[in-house]
C-alpha cells in the first residue's frame, strides 16, 4: 500500500471507528434514558392512583360502597360531606385515651366538613388542591382517564365492597420508544405475579386496595 492511499484511509477509518463508536454508546444509552423516563413517570401515575385510593376510602366511609366513576369521586371530593374527628384536650399520664375521654380531660368533637377539608387536614393527599379536577387524567396520556370500576365480591356469603382504578402501559408512555414499551409490555404480561401491564389499585376480584406497585 503506498503512502497516497495509506493518508487517505486514516480520516476514513476514524470517521468509521467514531460512527461504530456512537452506534454502541447508543445501544447502550436508549434503554438507559428509557428506564429513567419510565421511571419518573411511573411516579406521577402511581401519585394518582394513591389518591384515588384514598378518595374512594374516604368515599366508601361515608356511603358504605366504592364509587364506580371517577367525575362522580372527583365531584365527592369537591362538593361531598366526611365527618372530621377533632380531638381537644390532653391524656394525662398513666391514663388511656379511653379513660381520659370519660373524665373528660379529652375530648372528640364530629363535625362534617368536605372531604377535601378533611383530607388535606390530615396530609393524606399528594395532588394540590388546584389541581384536584385533573386527577382524573392519566400524566403524560394525552388527558386519557383512568379506567374505574367498582362493586362487590362474596367472601364467605357477606358482600364485600371491591374497586379498581388502572392505566394501561401505553397511555403514559406515549412519545417514547415503541419498541422498547411492546417488550416491557411482553415482560410484564409474562409475570405470573404481577401480570396487568400497566399501573393499578384495587380488584374486581378480591377485597384488596393494594396497588400492584407495593
Amino acid at each position: 500500500m503506498n503512502k497516497k492511499v495509506r493518508v487517505t484511509l486514516v480520516p476514513v477509518l476514524a470517521v468509521v471507528i467514531l460512527g461504530l463508536a456512537w452506534v454502541l454508546y447508543e445501544s447502550i444509552m436508549t434503554p438507559v434514558r428509557f428506564n429513567d423516563e419510565y421511571d419518573a413517570r411511573s411516579v406521577e401515575v402511581i401519585n394518582k392512583l394513591k389518591d384515588i385510593r384514598t378518595l374512594q376510602e374516604q368515599y366508601k366511609n361515608t356511603n358504605g360502597r366504592f364509587c364506580s366513576s371517577i367525575d362522580s369521586l372527583v365531584e365527592f371530593a369537591e362538593t361531598g360531606k366526611a365527618l372530621l374527628i377533632k380531638k381537644t384536650g390532653t391524656i394525662p399520664d398513666g391514663m388511656t385515651e379511653t379513660e381520659a375521654l370519660k373524665t373528660g380531660a379529652l375530648r372528640r368533637d364530629t363535625t362534617e366538613v368536605n372531604p377535601l377539608e378533611k383530607l388535606y387536614a390530615e396530609n393524606k393527599l399528594i395532588t394540590p388542591r388546584e389541581k384536584i379536577k385533573e386527577l382524573k387524567y392519566i400524566p403524560f396520556s394525552e388527558k386519557e382517564e383512568f379506567i374505574m370500576n367498582s362493586g362487590s365480591v362474596n367472601k364467605s356469603g357477606i358482600d364485600v365492597a371491591v374497586f379498581e382504578a388502572k392505566a394501561a402501559i401505553e397511555t403514559y408512555t406515549k412519545g417514547m420508544d415503541e419498541q422498547i414499551v411492546l417488550n416491557k409490555k411482553a415482560e410484564i404480561e409474562q409475570n405470573t405475579v404481577k401480570n396487568y401491564a400497566g399501573f393499578k389499585v384495587g380488584s374486581m376480584d378480591n377485597a384488596v386496595t393494594d396497588g400492584n406497585w407495593e
